[in-house]
């Protein structure tokens, strides 16, 4: 049988908090850490685009999309980004919607606070395309909404969201819930977290959109200074769990159980985005006396930087874009060649450009060695 949604029992009557206590002290500590070496890293937001591009993929592997992190930078390389001709190319470009969404959302931040405005402004960029265009880009569903195996109908569902005529009454709820005062904020976003999913306000994007809030939350709290905490590894990888503790929400009235999973995954994910991003920041060290030695240029950094936002490209875009005389970028991409530094995933052809990765820098965004 079906679980349905919680209708009337929100925000939360029964957390049992001294039930978390061993598991707030230590998330706290956790993201503590990891803003402390974000806060030290120049320009986060481009040193780190390479782990955004992962979330980007992981998260929407959680919704069944099949694409890796060097196929969705190799598509975008290739420039060809609204080309959604075969189903891995429209896998891709949910990855890039998910990606674009993030930034949308994040700019959207510095003028409006979190708010159903921001998720549905948010939405409509998450859902832009074929596979979107029919599933009300920025609105909320007025039908109903559920999860099962596909093609299953609301009988055989396994959870029902929650009734259309209160969808607007219950994401008001929960934007109330979002700016009032909590005794914690870590446990505050595992309820915010749980309640979205539990509504389910859109026809699609759910999920992803929901894991999209919980970077936003942290920065708007204080938590971190910029958006780069990424929690969607955890849940693949604990994915029944992760479906099991928010169906027992609406189910068994447990958000405590709920919140333990959740805190757990902070922790946890928190330690293996400090891990990733210290790795990448030795790379930057490291290839930044190399490349300064190697090119004997004055813009060996500024190609440096450029090619860290970008560790699959084509040559002429770097050439056209890096902001770097075109003879020395040409001979700087040479030289990056010859040394080893770039491989060549694409070799130029007539006008065709070449596409060049940077593959320890995607090693170091994956954690193993992909390339």
């Amino acid at each position: 049988m079906a679980v349905h949604y919680h209708q009337g029992r929100f925000p939360p009557a029964r957390i049992d908090w001294p039930a978390l206590l061993d598991l707030i002290g230590p998330a706290h500590a956790a993201v503590a850490r990891y803003e402390g070496l974000l806060h030290g890293i120049p320009n986060p937001q481009v040193l780190l685009s390479p782990l955004t591009a992962q979330e980007a993929v992981l998260s929407s592997r959680i919704e069944g999309t099949q694409a890796t992190l060097g196929e969705v930078l190799e598509f975008e390389a290739q420039g060809e980004l609204f080309d959604e001709s075969t189903p891995k190319k429209a896998d891709i470009r949910e990855v890039l919607n998910y990606r674009a969404a993030l930034h949308e959302a994040v700019g959207l931040l510095r003028e409006l606070p979190l708010s159903q405005r921001l998720i549905r402004e948010t939405h409509r960029v998450l859902m832009q395309g074929v596979r979107g265009r029919h599933k009300d880009p920025g609105e909320y569903r007025r039908v109903p909404n559920w999860i099962g195996p596909e093609g299953c109908t609301v009988e055989s569902a396994r959870y029902v969201g929650c009734d259309a005529q209160h969808l607007a009454d219950n994401m008001a709820a929960l934007e109330r819930y979002l700016h009032a005062d909590a005794p914690d904020r870590l446990v505050q976003l595992a309820v915010v977290h749980a309640e979205f999913e539990a509504i389910h306000p859109f026809l699609d994007g759910n999920g992803r959109l929901g894991r999209l809030l919980v970077p936003l939350f942290l920065v708007e709290k204080g938590l971190l200074s910029s958006p780069n905490f990424y929690i969607s590894a955890y849940i693949d990888e604990h994915r029944d769990a992760y479906y099991e503790r928010l169906l027992a929400v609406s189910r068994d009235d447990d958000w405590t159980g709920w919140c333990r999973y959740f805190l757990t995954a902070l922790i946890e994910q928190a330690r293996r985005n400090e891990e990733k991003a210290r790795a990448i920041m030795a790379l930057y060290r490291e290839r930044k006396d190399w490349i300064a030695e190697a090119t004997h240029s004055q813009y060996a950094v500024r190609a440096l930087d450029w090619i860290f936002a970008r560790p699959i490209f084509k040559s002429s875009d770097f050439v056209e874009t890096a902001g770097i005389p075109r003879p020395t970028a040409n001979r700087i991409l040479r030289v990056l060649r010859d040394r080893g530094m770039l491989s060549e995933l694409q070799p130029a052809a007539g006008r065709r450009a070449a596409i060049l990765a940077f593959g320890e820098l995607l090693n170091a965004a994956e954690g193993r060695p992909v390339v």
